[in-house]
């Protein structure tokens, strides 16, 4: 499919810097509430003189440079950077074990790191090859690497402007898989460009848009919304500091458009029922008069006051949480894809809600549902070059005809919407038996507001059960009245949905678990997904021995 040139990243990015020289580009905090802003002259500057640098030590095109950094200005810099020399950029999250990180360098054959901002480094500096060079952003961590800004100040601008093709490969993004090692889905500036032209359509992304850039730039879909987003209109883009500055970072950034992961949408869900019950909420919510001062006052709290489109993806978003979003006067958009087609698939539309569903496909994106598999199967100009060094796993990713095999099993209904109805792997088989799909359950499981995550699980066992991760805030008020109300409540939540299940699918138990599970604990991707395998080899021993306790709540 041909993609217009002036569409390419490279082609945006000079234009920008052309006809908006002196507008903000990044705001980066800087620590103690401090921010600095770089505009679109500052930014190049910065990027043309490391171009410059990146290209004295006379690779070839095509060379692999990669970059271990959370979201910073500098994140973005680099990038655009490794573009205009003609190399390949190979992004690393920023909360990978030493040895995947050495996985991935190894595997990219990658010349240079770039190492950025970090929470983690002295456990992931080991993972790093001594022989390695590297180079230090501003906000890194103590090292010894040159650092960015003495090699900006003694480096000359490139003069040049260089364009790169649209099939011309530009990076390597290392798959966050629930299950088995990172694959290296090869991107081009054309397939970039083709996804973004696209999911513009259904992206209420303008000119003089705002978005505040928080989740890892690792992962395609911060990647094409928030760095591609960026160049293809005039935004202001804002970076988030830390956790515990994340409320001021969102109320500084004040975004027009915002997405999030599914997960973070119940957390802040549940801050909000923290400070307001749901049920006084509901009735705040039915007085006329009240109605539209409580929800500009909540939404204001968050920061997200002036968004004009709210959006979800990477996992499915239960249908209460939506409502719940939607009543505050802050609909969200459920969005669907894969690193392998940057992340650009389907999507719901502002104001044409479609619950259940992921909405049509976006124009230029054909799919198709697999007869004897039911699997969802997708088209798209955005579809991946393939997987790095992996011509075995390309083939099999693809259908005799080329089209993606997204692993997931749904439906489209007369309207063209598309329902997930779970993976194609994801089922499991009891002792009985009968298969189940845990997806379905799970979306329904996970309203409990005390329920942060939960998973569905019971292969080879009588009925399945689910493990459910409680929030902070609902375990710390759990410990005060020795848990009663919570496991009452949980046990009522439990028997509703068991009443509305077929009896193959009814939960034996719930079990109830106060240990986060995350990124560093290796039970969910950097994008908040449960790893099925790893809670089962972290809980499994125990399946047997809890489905035998008759007892609906079970604390672990």
């Amino acid at each position: 499919m041909a993609v217009d040139p002036s569409t390419l990243a490279l082609q945006r990015i000079y234009k920008w810097e052309k006809t908006i020289p002196n507008e903000i580009y990044l705001t980066q905090p800087i620590g103690n509430g401090v921010v600095k802003d770089y505009t679109w002259a500052q930014t190049m500057n910065e990027v043309r003189r490391m171009a410059t640098h990146l290209q004295s030590f006379g690779w070839p095109a095509g060379t692999r440079i990669a970059l271990l950094s959370k979201n910073t200005a500098h994140w973005i810099m680099t990038d655009f950077a490794i573009w205009m020399a003609g190399f390949v950029s190979v992004p690393l999250y920023p909360t990978l074990a030493p040895d995947t990180i050495r996985r991935i360098l190894d595997h990219s054959e990658a010349k240079l790191l770039f190492v950025g901002k970090l929470d983690g480094w002295d456990s992931m500096k080991s993972g790093i090859p001594a022989e390695l060079p590297c180079i230090a952003h501003p906000l890194a961590p103590a090292n010894n690497y040159p650092k960015w800004d003495d090699i900006v100040a003694k480096s000359a601008p490139m003069k040049d402007s260089p364009l790169r093709a649209a099939d011309d490969m530009n990076t390597i993004i290392y798959t966050s898989g629930t299950t088995g090692m990172p694959k290296g889905v090869m991107h081009s500036f054309g397939t970039f460009a083709s996804a973004l032209n696209a999911g513009m359509t259904r992206a209420a992304i303008v000119d003089g848009a705002r978005m505040l850039s928080y989740l890892p730039l690792a992962h395609v879909a911060e990647r094409i919304l928030v760095e591609h987003g960026s160049l293809a209109v005039r935004m202001h883009l804002f970076f988030a500091d830390s956790l515990d500055t994340f409320t001021t970072d969102l109320q500084r950034a004040r975004p027009t458009f915002f997405f999030s992961v599914p997960r973070l949408w119940v957390k802040f869900q549940q801050g909000v029922n923290a400070k307001m019950p749901a049920e006084k909420l509901d009735r705040l919510l039915k007085i006329p008069i009240l109605r539209g001062i409580v929800k500009k006052k909540i939404l204001t709290g968050l920061g997200l006051d002036q968004c004009v489109q709210a959006s979800g993806g990477a996992s499915p978003m239960p249908l209460q949480l939506m409502r719940f979003w939607e009543k505050l006067g802050l609909p969200i958009t459920e969005g669907y894809g894969m690193t392998e087609n940057c992340a650009v698939s389907h999507s719901t539309e502002v104001g044409k809600p479609r619950p259940g569903t992921v909405g049509p496909a976006f124009t230029g994106v054909q799919c198709r549902i697999a007869p004897d598999t039911g699997e969802i199967q997708v088209l798209s100009g955005g579809q991946m070059l393939g997987y790095y060094k992996e011509p075995e796993l390309t083939r099999q990713a693809l259908t005799e005809d080329g089209w993606l095999r997204t692993g997931d099993k749904g439906t489209i209904d007369a309207e063209g919407n598309l329902k997930i109805t779970g993976r194609v792997k994801d089922l499991f088989k009891t002792s009985k038996g009968k298969y189940v799909a845990p997806a379905p359950i799970e979306d329904r499981l996970v309203t409990h507001p005390a329920i942060e995550a939960c998973l569905v699980t019971g292969a080879n066992l009588p009925q399945p059960l689910g493990i459910a991760m409680i929030s902070l805030e609902a375990a710390k008020a759990a410990k005060a009245d020795n848990r009663a109300a919570l496991t009452a409540s949980l046990a009522a939540h439990l028997k509703s949905i068991n009443d509305k299940l077929d009896p193959h699918e009814q939960l034996d138990c719930l079990v109830a678990t106060e240990t986060p599970w995350t990124v560093e604990n290796d039970l969910v991707t950097p994008t908040l997904k449960v790893k099925r395998n790893r809670v089962d080899d972290t809980f499994g021993k125990n399946y047997e021995k809890w489905t035998g306790m008759r007892k609906p709540i079970i604390w672990s």
